[in-house]
């Protein structure tokens, strides 16, 4: 008799669209950021892809979409737009868990470029001195820890729903790759510029029996190109 292979359950973590952003300002937390119409058509392959993904259509004579038994966003704008097309697709709302949130920083409003001429200026060294914790921003350790939090909740919500499989968390670059490299040992600081985790990709987590056993990364949308919208159009 064969082993019992154990329960899978996998969580998609979905970083947002494509953000209306022309003046090309760090948004972070701040309010009122929209997908472009780039963005918008991410969402829509993305929630395509899911929905008719191998996973969420295990058996023949299983309806698209039916292992998918948990839907959650960050409470940001974009994070919201961005879950609307695979929560309609499910007919079912979008769960918001603030756990999924952008990290806080302190150079939000701000153009901010990661190079010499930012390094040298005076002005940014209280907040540069500390690139490993980091302290311009929300502490890494705490983005994982939170991330991590509702990453099991999804699982949770996964193993009570009859016939699930798999969840759909939505949530923003740095979180997501916090909680990757936390889950995989690695160390928590790294560099920005170098960050697999382009818009609107899927990094899956996949849990067997509770357990992190493996991470895929996928980009469904990675044949539309992120562009802002053109000028006057809303």
């Amino acid at each position: 008799m064969s082993a019992d292979p154990g329960r899978e359950v996998v969580v998609h973590l979905v970083r947002h669209g494509k953000v209306h952003n022309p003046d090309d300002l760090l948004y972070g937390c701040l309010p009122g950021y929209r997908l472009a119409a780039s963005g918008r058509a991410m969402a829509d392959a993305v929630a395509s892809a899911l929905y008719r993904s191998p996973v969420a259509t295990a058996g023949p004579d299983d309806p698209p979409g039916h292992r998918i038994g948990y839907l959650a966003a960050s409470p940001l704008q974009r994070a919201q737009e961005t879950a609307a097309p695979l929560a309609r697709m499910l007919d079912r709302s979008v769960a918001t868990d603030d756990r999924l949130i952008e990290a806080g920083n302190a150079f939000e409003g701000t153009k901010v470029a990661l190079n010499r001429a930012t390094l040298l200026d005076p002005r940014t060294w209280s907040r540069m001195r500390n690139p490993f914790t980091p302290s311009w921003g929300e502490p890494y350790l705490q983005i994982a820890h939170r991330m991590l939090a509702a990453v099991y909740a999804a699982v949770d919500a996964v193993e009570q729903a009859p016939g699930a499989r798999e969840a759909v968390l939505v949530s923003h670059q740095l979180p997501i790759v916090t909680v990757r490299r936390y889950l995989l040992g690695q160390h928590l600081w790294h560099d920005p510029r170098k960050r697999q985790c382009s818009v609107a990709s899927v990094s899956s987590l996949t849990f067997v029996d509770g357990v992190f056993a493996r991470l895929d990364y996928t980009e469904p949308a990675g044949h539309i190109a992120a562009v802002n919208d053109p000028e006057g159009v809303q």
